[in-house]
């Protein structure tokens, strides 16, 4: 889109607030010289030809705009209607103190007007000022380079009804960058909060919508479990109801971790969550307050999650937490999730240190020892400090078993952990058979043997979750649709590959193994494993079947 067709669009949904009528004087303010610009003091909005203003003019309106590297335009339109009365008298005495120094320059050599500022007898070259006092003001020859703290003599203050904002691009992204949403609280300090609106102007796939700014504990839980179920979810209320809770409890710290076995949907819970609570109705279609951030096990300090600086390119790679962070900066009045995947396959007290201390501490984490912002991977500013946003909702999910790392008190004592072991397989298959009615018959054949299988294995931590009975199911369905292959031979098939290759234990899974043994009684290929299994068990005292 052209810079000429934004300002149109942006001029016609300034023009539609309920401020503006047919006899509101509206003012654009996009050229060159006649721009919006910072100055000691307050904002000077423009110069703006106010000279053919009448007495019945019920409103003002200035429309501007300011660019912020490397890409980011701020439009944003200041309307005056309970000052219109103020502005109008205050144009009128600058003509008139304009007409008299012309006067007075005929008698005298100078003329010197009290407030020390000349004035012509038009308004056809006005400044207008937004002062830190939430007020404007004006003069109508010359410019400030400062604006004086005593404004005594510029007229009566003109209070400022309303300032609408729009950004440009619309996304969602770490790359916009921080100086044009600091911009948008300089005008909110200015003004006062509550008189600065983002409006939606243009719109974007990753954009922020009115429904992402709702903040998860302002969202029923009703409409939270009924979206996570239309996405597919299968979890007992009291799960979701433990882990809203846990997100949501304390307004400055939201830290839940999701331990269970492998593939019972931990990660798939937080994009559903997430989901709920921004309205997004498919887990296909992109989520921007979203961000999977894949724990690495050679994390052993916190540039995995923060960033650094990398010299060969001359700038500060910006990872997916970093960029959830700024994020969250940027759009501080919508949620933004970040899901540390598999978080205990590191240590998690040596890279989550820094996270963890600005949570309890509320100070902000260092990034960088350099004065001025860097140049970042995704094109934005990165600041030297970057406080953690209280909108930022953090999520890490875990696996129990000897290739990770158990979890510090520290961390404990900084979460709340939501355990996610139990799995409900009937619940799930009638779930995947509402979703694909094609695979009924799979679903029946195998659901008669991963049941009762799971029921003998979960007790011992060998349990399986929702990821592997639907691999199962699928494996089933193709074999038996596409290949004509016989259904007890591919469940055979399924329990070595699939269902049976974490089986470990001891003495104390003797029994385990029996009752496996008469359980797949019917299966020749699995009985073999656990025949094998049994013999290891008698000759080593323990047994693992995948090496």
């Amino acid at each position: 889109m052209s810079l000429s067709e934004r300002r149109r669009q942006f001029e016609r949904a300034s023009r539609a607030d309920p401020l503006v009528t047919p006899k509101t004087k509206f003012h654009k303010l996009f050229g060159v010289s006649n721009s919006a610009k910072v100055i000691p003091g307050g904002l000077q909005l423009g110069v703006v030809n106010l000279d053919n203003v009448v007495d019945d003019v019920d409103a003002f309106a200035f429309a501007c705009t300011m660019v912020f590297p490397p890409a980011d335009e701020v439009y944003f339109t200041a309307y005056v209607r309970s000052g219109t009365q103020a502005m109008i008298s205050r144009l009128t005495d600058m003509k008139r103190r304009g007409a008299d120094a012309a006067v007075a320059a005929t008698v005298e050599d100078e003329a010197e007007e009290e407030d020390g500022l000349g004035y012509a007898a038009r308004n056809n070259n006005t400044v207008v000022v937004l002062a830190d006092d939430g007020h404007f003001y004006l003069r109508n020859q010359g410019f400030w380079d400062t604006l004086p703290t005593n404004r005594a003599a510029f007229g009566p203050p003109i209070p400022v009804d309303r300032i609408n904002v729009a950004l440009w691009p619309p996304a969602a992204s770490a790359q916009r960058s921080l100086l044009a949403r600091e911009f948008i609280g300089y005008l909110a300090r200015f003004t006062g909060r509550e008189k600065v609106h983002e409006i939606r102007v243009w719109e974007d796939a990753s954009a922020v919508s009115a429904a992402m700014r709702r903040m998860p504990d302002s969202v029923p839980i009703d409409e939270i479990r009924t979206a996570i179920a239309a996405l597919g979810g299968v979890y007992p209320d009291a799960l979701i109801d433990r882990f809203h809770v846990g997100l949501n409890h304390l307004a400055h710290k939201h830290f839940v971790i999701l331990p269970g076995i492998s593939g019972t949907g931990k990660t798939l819970l937080a994009r559903q969550y997430a989901r709920a609570v921004h309205g997004i109705p498919s887990l296909d279609a992109p989520d921007p307050l979203l961000f999977i951030c894949p724990v690495r096990p050679e994390w052993t300090d916190p540039t995995g999650l923060t960033g650094y600086f990398d010299v060969l390119q001359n700038r500060y790679v910006v990872p997916p937490f970093l960029e959830a962070m700024l994020v969250a900066t940027a759009y501080p009045d919508a949620p933004v999730f970040v899901v540390l995947d598999e978080m205990n396959l590191a240590r998690v007290e040596y890279y989550l240190a820094d996270i963890l201390s600005s949570i309890e501490s509320q100070h902000p984490v260092v990034l960088h020892s350099n004065s001025v912002p860097l140049e970042g991977s995704t094109g934005g500013e990165i600041p030297p400090r970057l406080a953690l946003p209280a909108n930022l909702f953090l999520i890490g999910t875990i696996n129990i078993d000897e290739t990770t790392n158990t979890l510090s008190d520290k961390v404990l004592d900084r979460s709340v952990v939501v355990d996610m072991s139990h799995v409900n397989l009937t619940r799930f298959f009638e779930v995947l058979t509402g979703r694909e009615a094609s695979l009924a018959p799979s679903v029946q054949v195998c659901a008669a043997v991963l049941e009762p299988l799971n029921a003998l294995l979960a007790p011992h931590g060998l349990g399986f979750g929702y990821r592997l009975a639907e691999e199962f199911v699928r494996y089933h369905a193709f074999a038996v649709s596409r290949l004509g292959s016989e259904s007890g031979a591919v469940i055979d098939d399924l329990l070595v590959q699939k269902a049976l290759v974490r089986l470990r234990g001891g003495e104390a899974q003797r029994l385990m193994l029996s009752g496996l043994a008469a359980t797949l009684n019917g299966y020749p290929r699995a009985l073999e494993v656990i025949a094998r299994l049994i013999a290891e068990l008698e000759e080593l005292g323990t047994f693992q079947n995948a090496r």
